[in-house]
């Protein structure tokens, strides 16, 4: 096997490129997990994050196999509505409505105030479910994953090394990120608002018309960064009351 492109400057540079790409591409993932697992016991959840992101590894790496597949993806098979269909159209279009649904069925708990604590039977079923969820995603995020990898980088060894560096780093946010939704549950509605902005960007993709990502998670980030805000000044407004309370004279 010749490995003379390993020193091409410009396979590094599409390494680095395609690799910030893919991992800004995985936060739709990060999100999702970080949801879903929010309602499983705190050792089941790691166990879920470490399968989930296991299986994006593996998808990935198989579909970068399988590049004549992925390339024939976007061949139309039909037309409707005046707009012409691919295998990748129908996933996307599948994926989107999928996050709609769940989202919508999330919130709706949340809004209800719904519990779903049950005994060791019902915490092993609802694992197996959120298992079956996080593959069906995968797959979805994976398709798009792989062709824009594709359309970055010529070698399939490059794409494989940004795809493994790419979710090795999706696995050390995910911990924080899915601890922090566990310890602040106001902030679990603003990923499900992100969870139904992704599907709608992955219906309206479906649908040829493209929501510049950049947009997004522009959008999201603000969110995020408004509510770290809202959580730090929750915390402090505690700490103030705490010592209003210990500094009180008589007491």
């Amino acid at each position: 096997m010749n490995f003379a492109w390993i020193s091409d400057p410009a396979i590094w540079a599409s390494l680095i490129s395609l690799t910030a790409m893919e991992i800004v591409l995985g936060i739709d993932n990060i999100v999702f997990i970080s949801v879903i697992i929010s309602r499983l016991p705190a050792h089941m959840a790691v166990r879920a994050r470490q399968i989930g992101l296991g299986l994006a590894l593996l998808f990935r790496i198989l579909l970068l196999s399988l590049l004549w597949v992925i390339i024939h993806l976007e061949e139309p098979l039909f037309t409707a509505f005046g707009n012409a269909f691919s295998w990748r159209d129908l996933i996307l279009l599948g994926g989107g409505l999928f996050l709609l649904v769940k989202a919508t069925q999330e919130i709706h708990k949340g809004v209800e105030g719904e519990d779903e604590d049950g005994g060791p039977a019902l915490v092993q079923a609802s694992f197996m479910v959120i298992i079956l969820q996080i593959i069906l995603i995968d797959m979805v995020f994976s398709v798009d994953s792989i062709i824009t990898a594709i359309g970055m980088a010529d070698h399939v060894q490059v794409m494989i090394a940004a795809v493994v560096i790419a979710v090795g780093v999706m696995y050390w946010a995910s911990g924080p990120i899915s601890d922090f939704v566990h310890r602040h549950p106001t902030t679990k509605m603003l990923a499900l608002a992100f969870l139904l902005m992704i599907g709608l960007a992955l219906i309206a993709d479906g649908f040829g018309m493209h929501i510049p990502r950049g947009y997004l998670y522009a959008a999201m980030a603000f969110s995020a960064l408004v509510e770290v805000l809202n959580v730090l000044a929750g915390r402090n407004r505690e700490k103030r009351s705490v010592a209003r309370v210990e500094t009180r004279p008589g007491e």
